[in-house]
């Protein structure tokens, strides 16, 4: 039997089909092994830095969730229409079902520490005089089948933070409202 012998260019076409689903970068939700359920009043402390969203209860860490935010600059909200989440404490204030992103949860945002932050950066020049400090931030599920963009950082919202869609619906049966949420940078 004669073997016939591949070409260079036939050889690295081929091998790079072979690996051109190994790039996929899956992100998964990590889980505290010894706390299998949550004991108190749970917390969430956001970091836009490591694009992750964790939960703590009355016994420490219970899980940490992959997430993405609006604009890729990561900077604290500025303005309305900006893109970025803003940073601070605030506090969940309703739930909901929402249409496109399966569930939402809205924060309190803005608080009177945001609007003295942005009365400051006004008073400074660094944003417009006629700027509004915008509101409707909330955490909220993926589009459908787009589980992808928390896989891979894409940052996609308005300012709010997104989690995969199932991981939503598990965030969202767990967390009451006026759960504390913390985002920092």
């Amino acid at each position: 039997m004669k073997i016939k012998r591949l070409s260079l260019p036939l050889l690295l076409l081929l091998s790079a089909g072979l690996f051109s689903f190994s790039g996929h970068h899956y992100r998964s939700i990590r889980k505290n092994r010894f706390n299998s359920e949550l004991n108190g009043k749970p917390r969430i402390e956001i970091d836009k830095t490591d694009y992750e969203l964790s939960i703590f209860d009355d016994d420490g860490w219970y899980a940490t969730y992959p997430v993405v935010f609006g604009n890729k600059s990561l900077d604290d909200k500025m303005v309305e229409g900006d893109r970025k989440t803003p940073e601070g404490d605030y506090k969940i204030v309703s739930k909901r079902p929402h249409e496109k992103w399966g569930q939402i949860m809205l924060i309190d945002y803005p608080t009177a520490a945001d609007y003295a932050k942005f009365n400051e950066r006004k008073r400074k020049g660094l944003i417009p005089k006629n700027a509004r400090i915008g509101n409707g931030i909330g955490i909220h599920g993926t589009w459908q089948r787009d589980d992808m963009a928390v896989d891979y950082f894409q940052n996609w919202t308005n300012g709010c933070i997104s989690l995969k869609r199932s991981e939503m619906e598990e965030l969202y049966k767990m967390i009451p409202i006026g759960t504390r949420v913390s985002i920092r940078k």
